[in-house]
């Protein structure tokens, strides 16, 4: 059994070293034992990454989810690389094989070989690179409006959620950030003062304009944009891959979903209705039953 799960029980901090990073120290948050209860996902750990919004953090967008996955797994919430806690280097190349090379390096810092992979919409790219340069390092995938492999195909880009993501990176104010976030949900009673306020903060936090703007190059600079078109390199995905999209998103829109779910022989899809980009916050409770048995049916000696 797990107990009582709080931010400052859960939180540990881990000193890596990455090729393009150089040594960065990056924050994480851990509950629950390899395993969990009867053995779930082939004793995996659970690794989850983060979307990419401003003010995001591992403990935002899964801080609520914790305690309920660490029943199953050994669950561990990374603040990637520019966000929360850790630290804020500038981008060496794209941001998603910069992230996943520092996601390795935590894995090799905690002795931990194979994992699970649950990512949201920045992280959801980031996992499936990590999944595409590292397939030894990987149990399943749960993707969640994945950035990079989402392809548009009848929604215009940018999409209403990038456009007001764009316009607060212009003019950084707490009114540009509200209509952010109220773009990642249906529910707008979710968009609450201290919401807002506590993103906002995190947001203008020392550093963390700087490392959006490097993340945000790192998809429009024609000298590493393509490495992040993740699409054009899902048919080379082998794992299981769960892709999970909330009917009314309006970051990574549901037509997305069609090119990476008739491309990655091993995908599948489940949509939530009445959801938006934060499934994992507006319909918490059937996405961890979703997930958990998605991940529950990995058999570690398939190495699949």
């Amino acid at each position: 059994m797990v107990g009582e799960v709080t931010q400052e029980s859960a939180r540990r901090t881990a000193t890596v070293r990455t090729e393009a990073a150089g040594e960065i120290a990056l924050s994480y948050y851990e509950a629950g034992e390899a395993g969990g209860e009867g053995d779930v996902g082939a004793g995996l750990p659970l690794v989850m990454l983060h979307g990419g919004g401003p003010g995001a953090s591992s403990w935002s967008n899964f801080g609520p989810a914790l305690p309920g996955f660490a029943q199953s797994f050994r669950t561990i919430l990374v603040d990637q690389p520019g966000f929360g806690g850790s630290d804020k280097p500038a981008v060496v190349g794209n941001y998603y094989r910069f992230a996943a090379d520092a996601v390795v390096a935590l894995l090799d810092e905690l002795g931990i070989e194979r994992v699970h992979l649950l990512g949201n919409s920045l992280g959801g790219g980031t996992a499936m690179r990590l999944a595409l340069s590292y397939p030894d390092r990987v149990g399943r995938l749960v993707l969640m409006g994945p950035g990079g492999l989402s392809l548009n195909l009848f929604h215009a880009d940018p999409t209403e959620g990038v456009q007001r993501l764009m316009e607060f990176g212009a003019d950084p104010t707490p009114e540009r950030l509200r209509a952010f976030i109220s773009t990642m949900v249906v529910d707008q009673s979710l968009v609450t003062d201290e919401l807002v306020a506590a993103r906002y903060a995190d947001a203008t936090a020392p550093g963390a304009q700087e490392a959006m703007r490097s993340m945000g190059m790192s998809f429009w600079n024609p000298e590493t944009a393509e490495d992040g078109m993740l699409w054009r390199e899902a048919h080379r995905l082998r794992k299981h891959t769960l892709l999970t999209w909330g009917r009314e998103d309006r970051v990574n829109p549901l037509d997305g979903a069609m090119a990476a779910l008739k491309l990655i022989p091993r995908a599948s899809l489940h949509v939530f209705p009445n959801c938006g980009h934060w499934a994992q916050i507006e319909a918490a409770e059937e996405f961890r039953e979703v997930a958990t048995a998605f991940l529950a049916r990995h058999q570690e000696r398939a190495r699949s």
